[in-house]
């Protein structure tokens, strides 16, 4: 099986793509690399062929050829997702609608679209199947929301759409994220001995490693078509639904001298929600997790000992996401439409 991913250079594809490639699949990369600065550690982002391109630029002779799209690119977490909400909608809803559409005319028979669980956004503590209603907080979660309805529109015979929606991702990637929860309590314990709340913490949370949420993709693309055609997933772990607070709580046993601490702000977070992950799990009988967060949070922790890290590289424009987008907009790298103005030398963040 061809694939394209598109994204592939992001958190998420630089460790699903070494994934497929071992799972055999023929792979090529599609992706604008806004974070080409921001690799942590050694550079372990496998070479693969790639289109070299934004996602709004896609054009139906780029699609030929290929058996299914994984499609993971676009602006991702909901600060980044607030920055320019116009370009949340043009790069998260409408590119990916229109490549959607444009995979279907190019005879690509499955698309995988990278949803999540934020789309339920404001939905208390029940355990919520992929029948919930949708009740997003934020401008990406409506993003997500509006494609899988307008992407859903277009399955038929020959074009399978799967929606696989992530519970909250964390783990360690080449171009490591430090703005998702687990990942950026470590991060406060290990730089400053303090594990960080900026909310009250009571809010729920469903997490799930990376390295899973892939298998989920994988699992998917190995599925007979009628167990997946137009279909929801929610990727996760039932078990693996926390309060945030019980995640800093993990990570102060998993760090040590570091204390739980709440910003004088902290109030409760709007985002709150807890998924039942029974159907990808019994389903797609190949999917088959590895992590949970204390396994989790130890590897983050062994990663930041072994290449170290600073306050300012993970609060700043290093490791986080539209902190570093600002930086690119505010340098001239970037113009306002998020497109890339000149080549440019390394940059120093």
């Amino acid at each position: 099986m061809r694939l394209l991913v598109t994204g592939h250079k992001g958190y998420i594809g630089t460790v699903m793509v070494p994934m497929l490639l071992q799972a055999g699949y023929d792979v090529v990369g599609l992706d604008s690399d806004l974070y080409r600065w921001c690799t942590f550690g050694e550079d372990g982002i496998v070479d693969i062929p790639e289109l070299s391109m934004d996602i709004r630029d896609v054009q139906l002779t780029d699609l030929y050829g290929f058996d299914a799209i994984i499609h993971l690119a676009g602006l991702s977490n909901d600060p980044l997702g607030d920055l320019h909400p116009h370009l949340t909608y043009d790069i998260n809803f409408k590119a990916s609608v229109r490549l959607a559409t444009l995979a279907k005319q190019a005879g690509v028979r499955r698309f995988l679209f990278s949803s999540s669980c934020s789309n339920y956004g404001a939905a208390g503590n029940e355990m919520l199947t992929e029948n919930a209603t949708f009740c997003p907080v934020t401008h990406y979660a409506r993003s997500k929301v509006l494609v899988e309805h307008h992407v859903a529109k277009l399955a038929d015979e020959n074009f399978c759409p799967t929606f696989l929606r992530n519970a909250t991702a964390y783990g360690v990637s080449p171009r490591l994220r430090f703005d998702l929860v687990l990942n950026n309590l470590v991060s406060w314990a290990c730089t400053t001995g303090r594990v960080f709340l900026k909310s009250d913490g009571t809010a729920w949370r469903p997490i799930v490693h990376i390295e899973d949420i892939s298998r989920a993709f994988i699992a998917v693309l190995d599925a007979p078509v009628d167990l997946v055609f137009n279909q929801a997933f929610n990727v996760g772990i039932n078990t693996e639904n926390y309060r945030v607070r019980d995640i800093a709580r993990i990570v102060k046993e998993t760090v040590p001298n570091c204390e739980i601490e709440f910003a004088s702000s902290a109030s409760p977070d709007k985002r709150n929600y807890r998924v039942d992950c029974s159907k990808v799990k019994n389903r797609l009988a190949q999917f088959n997790p590895h992590w949970n967060a204390a396994k989790g949070a130890a590897s983050v922790y062994k990663a930041i000992q072994k290449y170290g890290l600073a306050l300012d590289d993970f609060e700043g424009p290093r490791y986080k996401r539209v902190a570093h987008i600002k930086y690119l907009l505010e340098t001239g790298l970037l113009d306002y439409e998020l497109r890339w103005t000149k080549v440019a030398e390394p940059a120093v963040v």
